[in-house]
């Protein structure tokens, strides 16, 4: 029988790594394709972070944002994580048959607002419309250009390096499918969705040695992104459930759909590894921003279970936090 796609295969997990690996990146280049937030080029002498993504998402309208500031937000996070300042990225929809003008202009007016206010512009574009039924109404593909000033964020990490996170986790996943699932005990629960550029430059400037890694923890959540990181290295990424940031909303989500809030999306978060004893800086930097004002130390780096991530628990155990097979939050970003 013929391998066919499933909806794990674009979830940020096991599956998805393997199709990146075993499909995509034998065809363009294999070992010399980087797997990353961005791409780091030379042109003419400079150096440039180049990125590209494709949103979807059901609503398209959720607390605290919608597709076209998720695109916007999204695309500057991913060249912000690699130390670059954002400054231009494209918009390219496809729109089914149907979609109300009023929508659209919605969208647009969005993306133009938060790309004024991360500081970008949006320079290029494409149109494309498909027959009503093929295409959940719009999605949205961006690419990003960021200018590298001093050196890409990404240091070698070490045992004892700390685990930051910019705030409260799982508020994107959690205010999506409480939405789709109408629970009425989470009306304040919102969406995190932002910039976070201002913040990472406030917190690589202060500490230019010190922020070893950065990553958004978009699809998969806390967990897949930590995974990622220790991937294949003889180190371990090690959670602590009692410093772990997470809105009582959002634990009550996550308790009754059977979700974990690690493995639930964010879309303005960041995670760093930060090296130990500055740690405690970077989070006061972190915590002057509004996007950061939750910011805590979550865990460190060691070495007792390479190449895993896991979770010291409040009662003084240990479990792993495998990569999911398949998806928990199905067209979440």
């Amino acid at each position: 029988m013929a391998k066919k796609i499933l909806p794990g295969h674009g979830s940020g997990g096991r599956l998805m790594n393997e199709m990146i690996d075993t499909v995509i990146r034998k065809r363009f280049g294999g070992g010399s394709v980087q797997l990353d937030d961005s791409a780091i080029l030379d042109v003419g002498g400079a150096s440039i972070a180049f990125t590209t993504d494709t949103f979807t998402i059901t609503p398209l309208f959720f607390p605290g944002g919608d597709i076209g500031t998720l695109a916007v937000n999204g695309t500057v996070n991913d060249l912000a994580v690699m130390g670059a300042t954002p400054r231009w990225i494209s918009c390219a929809l496809v729109l089914e048959e149907g979609l109300e003008f009023e929508v659209l202009e919605r969208v647009l007016d969005s993306m133009k607002s938060e790309a004024d206010r991360a500081g970008v512009t949006i320079v290029t574009g494409d149109t494309k419309v498909v027959p009503s039924g093929k295409a959940d109404r719009m999605f949205i593909n961006t690419s990003g250009i960021g200018v590298i000033e001093k050196q890409a964020a990404r240091r070698e990490i070490a045992p004892g390096d700390r685990i930051v996170i910019s705030g409260t986790i799982g508020d994107h996943g959690m205010a999506v499918m409480a939405l789709r699932n109408n629970l009425s005990f989470s009306k304040g629960l919102q969406s995190d969705c932002a910039h976070l550029n201002h913040m990472i430059r406030a917190a690589i400037d202060a500490f230019p040695h010190s922020v070893k890694f950065m990553r958004d923890p978009t699809r998969g959540g806390v967990a897949s992104v930590l995974n990622e990181i220790v991937n294949g290295k003889a180190l371990s990424a090690r959670l602590d459930e009692e410093s772990l940031p997470v809105r009582d909303e959002v634990k009550g989500v996550c308790g009754i759909l059977g979700i974990d809030a690690l493995y639930a999306a964010n879309e303005g978060k960041v995670v760093m590894i930060v090296k130990a004893d500055d740690a405690e800086g970077v989070v006061s930097i972190l915590r002057k921003t509004p996007e950061g004002k939750n910011a805590a130390i979550i865990g460190e780096i060691d070495t007792e279970f390479p190449g895993k991530a896991y979770l010291e628990t409040a009662i003084g155990g240990r479990r792993i936090l495998p990569l999911l097979t398949e998806e928990q939050l199905p067209r979440i970003c």
